[in-house]
């Protein structure tokens, strides 16, 4: 409607182009896809694995402090659990063909799907009230047979691992335990560097649904009293909801104003009805749990696309996949170098040292293509000084750091989960006086 939205809008869609996270990928040499292996079946290299085993392993540690149980499934299924589940009536067509063995009516799907698994390992022992809420948690591998036309790099996969969670509890502790979840999934966003959030409340198909009206209505009820409390923007998605129960969906804005859906939340009443799940009452009857159904990256291959995206491949250290790159001015000080970059790499800090016999303004250059959070120089005069330089993202530098108070710095901007662009975005993340050090930007490449 007006010019300068129009000029906003292409500014936008050219920054995107920049931050596609398919040529991202490759420039960063992340992740890949092979016609051999198939379409949609993405290959992890060992710079994406190392940045997708940070993201994985520090929800499982917040996981863990918040009473989730790790539990793993097979990458196949009976048919008849899809079947039970309702998922092979509903979704059959989008999954694989079934896989058919030597016994006669015998079929296994590839897993399109956890919750059924979960169910089951629910129903694998007597549950009593006192057991509840259930906090069952997995990194599950599905598989789903997308047509070719609407594969997109990670974004649209045919093979794609959940962060899948799925809580079972009481009627009376749904509420809290649903309240609870959405300031656990949001604060966990937040560590992840995405802060602009409205959610969606997807509603009752009325072609498309199991269970009864009382049921949903009460589900989509509690779910948006959930939603209002939490004073965040809620928008209506009539008929959107998968067909066992109605969903908040947390949507994230990215840093060039995109939005995209992150988070899920399900409730549900109809699995574990379908399931026959139970739990013993105070009073010693037989009662449904109630189950929530979460994701909190939606799947691993999408939530990686959206953060090698919002920060345009250059990651906060705590998640970089190689946070600090060591370029020596020349060889002789290598040595030097090589001892700093291996006390980092005995904190765990993941480390790389350019050894090869490129020009030192070459290194520089490669090194700030590869965005790494840290690169670390040594010259003659850090080297007789016992001492560091760094160079940041913006191309200002920090000169003639001690390599006590270096690695100090390093391991305390990446424990404090902060992004640091510039010499003055690590002095803040520090918190230290920088006393007898230069701060200035200056064009090493020009050396």
């Amino acid at each position: 409607p007006k010019k300068s939205m129009l000029d906003e809008y292409l500014v936008m869609m050219e920054e995107a182009k920049k931050r596609d996270h398919r040529k991202l990928g490759k420039d960063l040499e992340l992740f890949c896809f092979s016609q051999r292996v198939g379409q949609g079946l993405p290959l992890w290299l060992p710079k994406g694995a190392a940045l997708r085993d940070r993201l994985e392993q520090f929800l499982r540690n917040v996981q863990k402090e918040y009473g989730y149980q790790q539990v793993i499934t097979p990458h196949i299924g009976n048919k008849e659990l899809y079947v039970t589940s309702g998922h092979y009536a509903k979704y059959g067509k989008d999954s694989f063909q079934p896989i058919h063995t030597p016994i006669e009516g015998e079929e296994y799907l590839l897993k399109p799907m956890n919750c059924p698994h979960h169910c089951e390992i629910y129903r694998s022992k007597p549950r009593s009230y006192k057991e509840l809420p259930v906090r069952l948690a997995e990194f599950g591998t599905v598989y789903r047979y997308e047509q070719s036309g609407e594969l997109h790099g990670l974004t649209r996969v045919r093979g794609l691992t959940q962060d899948d969670s799925h809580i079972y509890c009481t009627r009376e502790q749904m509420r809290d335990e649903l309240k609870n979840l959405l300031n656990f999934v949001l604060n966990l966003l937040k560590d992840y560097g995405l802060n602009d959030f409205y959610l969606e409340l997807s509603t009752k198909d009325e072609h498309k649904f199991v269970g009864s009206d009382e049921i949903w209505e009460e589900a989509t009820n509690t779910l948006a009293e959930v939603a209002e409390e939490s004073g965040l923007e809620l928008v209506a998605d009539p008929g959107g909801a998968a067909f066992y129960g109605p969903k908040i969906s947390v949507q994230a804005r990215d840093a060039i104003g995109r939005t995209w859906q992150v988070s899920t939340i399900q409730l549900d009443f109809n699995l574990p009805e379908r399931f026959q799940l139970e739990y013993i009452a105070p009073d010693g009857t037989h009662q449904r749990p109630v189950m929530i159904h979460r994701a909190l990256f939606g799947s691993i291959e999408r939530f990686f696309a959206i953060l090698l995206e919002h920060y345009a491949g250059a990651f906060p250290a705590w998640i970089a996949p190689v946070q600090a790159l060591g370029v020596p001015v020349a060889d002789e000080f290598a040595p030097h170098l090589q001892r700093f970059m291996e006390s980092l790499e005995e904190d765990m800090v993941r480390v790389e040292t350019d050894l090869s016999d490129d020009r030192f303004g070459k290194k520089i250059r490669n090194a700030s293509k590869s965005k790494v959070p840290f690169i670390i120089i040594v010259g003659e005069e850090d080297m007789s000084n016992n001492a560091v330089s760094f160079r940041f993202r913006d191309g200002s530098q920090l000169n003639g750091v001690p390599v006590d108070q270096a690695k100090e710095w390093i391991l305390e901007a990446i424990a404090k989960r902060v992004q640091v662009n510039t010499a003055n975005d690590f002095k803040a993340a520090t918190g230290q006086p920088v006393d007898n050090v230069e701060f200035d930007v200056s064009d090493t490449d020009a050396e």
